[in-house]
């Protein structure tokens, strides 16, 4: 019977891991001219979730295909952020790298009001009625429908594991995915994900907190003479000489008028914050042209004690050409221009105003900015007065869990410890399916950016973990959903060796359990003709007594 039980077991782990493998090409080429994709639409609603509104919309996406193997392989699909989806694709070049070793397909959903995808056209943006609709609830539901097409049209995709993929607010979106629509994907990774950068589940003061340490890291003077800049500014802009002077100092391509030194200020902050996510160790283009290491090149020129306000504001033009003149071609900075030319800044203010609450704050003492306070009222009130719309503080926690995830599984938390978005973000792991993943030298999502010959090990470690993950989900998916067709499809697929070991291990089972039936058919008999023996013996006894 143990021997029995033994091959069962053997059996069952057989057909659940033995599966035809998709032929795996350890060493790909990681050259961004293997992005190449199919641009799609696809017409789904403007509302999901009631029936009064049957507008529809066109809704992009990208597909590529050319390392797909059809009929069952992976799908890898990507929810798309805050911006145009071409730009994502491009810049999410560890889904392209393994792409070849997973034999998989490469969606690349957009999220509804960026890009191309505009519910309303160029009234999207008109008033709230137009743009209520924008929602990660709806964005989410967009991409379940878009699945559900493409399981039903495409060819081969009906029984292929979808596994989500996303960065930043996409990587909240491939978190949120999951555990929404668990029967959508079979797991996500969410890199640079900070799902608990939100009111009573992050401190306020800690994202900037991590954006210091970056620039410490490389030069405390540096972050002494940031510190010192905004009195200078301040001074500077309440007189009409003073900003003559910030104008000419800070190579401004507009004269500062009155009034606009917040304004400059919160566009020196944005630069600050934007190095700090992006500080990789390789020249990039992700937000703009930068060297590697950019925070490095950025501080050079302030890590002088400065001796007076006009070298101080000349040296700090000089670091801010480091962020606003990577091509070299730009004679002066403006600073009127958002300084994330593309990223979809519209709608997103519109989603901090609705959902997308995170609280901020700075105290000029753990950080290098400014003491702000986080005031919700006052952020209520801009955001009734800009949109008509009051903010919810509290419904992402309501809608996806905060931090009680206990219902959930296979997602991937991946965070660089130089991104201060990682404060906001799952850094320890919560069970042994919600996984998380520390890269120790890592910025905002570099794991999900093109192999470099220049990236730090902890990143290599990190996306070779990831891989394995994502080769045990899409096992358990085999095993759990698609196990029963291999045994069928083996053979038509020219996959000859999977299909005689499937069948040589069938009828070595057979031929076992059959040995142990007469094994056992033998025992049996033998008891019988025992216990008859045993019986003559008593009655032989009895007799003898009763005589």
């Amino acid at each position: 019977m143990l021997k029995f039980l033994l091959f069962t077991f053997i059996l069952q782990y057989c057909t659940c891991n033995y599966v035809p493998r998709f032929k795996h090409n350890v060493h790909t080429t990681n050259t961004h001219d293997a992005v190449a994709y199919d641009t799609k639409y696809l017409s789904i609603p403007v509302d999901h979730f009631g029936y009064a509104n049957q507008d529809m919309f066109t809704l992009r996406y990208l597909v590529a295909k050319q390392h797909w193997h059809g009929d069952g392989a992976p799908i890898l699909f990507y929810t798309g952020n805050e911006g145009d989806i071409t730009w994502f694709a491009e810049n999410t070049g560890f889904m392209w790298d393994i792409a070849p070793e997973f034999g998989a397909m490469l969606v690349f959903a957009e999220h509804r009001y960026y890009g191309t995808s505009l519910p309303y056209g160029n009234s999207s943006y008109t008033d709230s009625k137009h743009l209520g609709y924008l929602t990660s609830e709806q964005a989410l539901a967009d991409f379940a429908a878009l699945i559900t097409y493409i399981r039903g049209s495409v060819n081969g995709a009906e029984n292929s594991p979808f596994i989500a993929f996303g960065g930043s607010y996409g990587g909240m979106l491939s978190a949120w995915f999951r555990i929404k629509y668990p029967h959508m994907v079979q797991g996500a990774l969410a890199a640079s994900a900070p799902i608990w950068q939100f009111q009573g589940l992050t401190q306020c003061g800690t994202f900037y907190k991590t954006v210091t340490s970056d620039y410490a890291r490389e030069s405390e003077e540096c972050v002494t003479n940031i510190r010192n800049s905004w009195a200078v500014i301040n001074k500077m802009a309440k007189t009409e000489s003073g900003r003559a002077t910030l104008t000419s100092a800070l190579r401004l391509c507009s004269p500062v008028a009155a009034g606009h030194g917040d304004v400059i200020k919160s566009w020196l902050q944005e630069i600050y914050t934007n190095l700090a996510m992006v500080d990789y160790p390789y020249p990039a283009s992700f937000l703009e042209p930068l060297p590697a290491w950019p925070i490095k090149v950025f501080c050079r020129s302030l890590s002088d004690v400065m001796v007076d306000d006009l070298t101080l504001l000349k040296a700090l033009a000089q670091s801010i050409n480091v962020y606003m003149n990577g091509t070299g071609q730009a004679t002066c900075f403006d600073w009127q221009q958002s300084a994330t030319g593309n990223l979809g800044e519209q709608g997103w203010n519109f989603q901090a105003c609705t959902e997308m609450v995170m609280p901020f704050c700075s105290n000029g003492i753990d950080d290098f900015f400014e003491a702000q306070s986080w005031n919700l009222t006052s952020i209520t009130q801009s955001c009734q007065s800009t949109y008509g719309v009051t903010p919810r503080p509290r419904w992402i926690e309501t809608q996806y869990g905060g931090k009680d995830l206990a219902g959930s599984s296979n997602i991937i938390f991946s965070n660089g410890l130089l991104d201060p978005w990682s404060v906001g973000g799952v850094v320890s792991s919560l069970s042994d399916s919600l996984v998380a993943i520390i890269i120790d030298e890592g910025a905002h999502h570099l794991d999900l950016r093109f192999a470099n010959p220049d990236d730090p090990p902890s990143v290599i470690l990190a996306r070779n973990r990831e891989k394995h993950i994502i080769h045990q989900w899409i096992e358990q998916y085999r095993c759990e959903y698609d196990n029963g067709r291999y045994w069928m499809t083996a053979m038509f697929n020219n996959d000859l060796m999977t299909f005689f070991g499937m069948v040589c291990i069938f009828f070595v089972v057979i031929i076992l359990v059959r040995k142990e039936y007469v094994q056992r058919t033998r025992v049996l008999n033998s008891s019988e003709i025992l216990v008859v023996h045993d019986r003559e013996k008593d009655d032989m006894t009895f007799n003898y007594i009763t005589k």
